[in-house]
């Protein structure tokens, strides 16, 4: 009876640490998007490059495709949500969760944990078209016309251009803290 109690004790100890990992990764990706960001003067509306997108790379290849979906999805709707972006959420949100999801699942593939930097590098590259893809679609909807959704690509590239930049070195650095290497294992 002890051993299922201890069990069950550790179990709802590790889902507790998990929530708290994930909502800690929801609030870096948003805060990175509020505080870290430049309007660029595209269109009436305008674009968005923002630190949020590395800070969905490293998210996602720190701790796998679920926490990255969730980080991105989550934290970069909801910047939208309050941001003034707010008919942008619902394709942020499956533009940004498959995109997470779709780093970490390259980065983590093979049991590699994201400690390739060539496949981490791989999966930010092929996560691109596919954010791009869903924000064209989406903003094709939106204004209702499938040429001005053209003018935002620039900056969706320089966007994930610079979260690329940020994010191979930052998760070189935080590979080597002990913290993170539990995840490695």
């Amino acid at each position: 009876m002890q051993n299922t109690q201890t069990y069950s004790t550790v179990k709802t100890r590790s889902q507790t640490f998990d929530l708290i990992i994930t909502a800690m990764l929801v609030a870096l990706v948003f805060v990175s998007t509020v505080f870290l960001n430049i309007k660029l003067p595209i269109l009436s509306k305008g674009g968005l490059v923002h630190l949020g997108t590395g800070m969905l790379f490293i998210a996602s290849i720190m701790f796998g495709p679920k926490k990255g979906a969730l980080a991105g999805a989550i934290g970069m709707g909801l910047f939208d949500m309050v941001g003034g972006w707010l008919v942008w959420a619902p394709i942020t949100i499956v533009a940004r969760g498959l995109q997470g999801y779709i780093v970490g699942k390259i980065a983590w593939s093979n049991n590699r944990k994201g400690n390739s930097i060539a496949f981490n590098l791989i999966a930010m590259i092929v996560s691109i078209p596919v954010m791009i893809a869903v924000y064209y679609v989406g903003e094709g909807f939106l204004y209702g016309n499938w040429i001005a959704p053209l003018a935002s690509i620039p900056g969706d590239l320089t966007q994930n251009i610079l979260g690329m930049i940020v994010a191979i070195p930052v998760c070189l650095l935080l590979k080597k803290v002990p913290f993170f290497k539990q995840y490695q294992q």
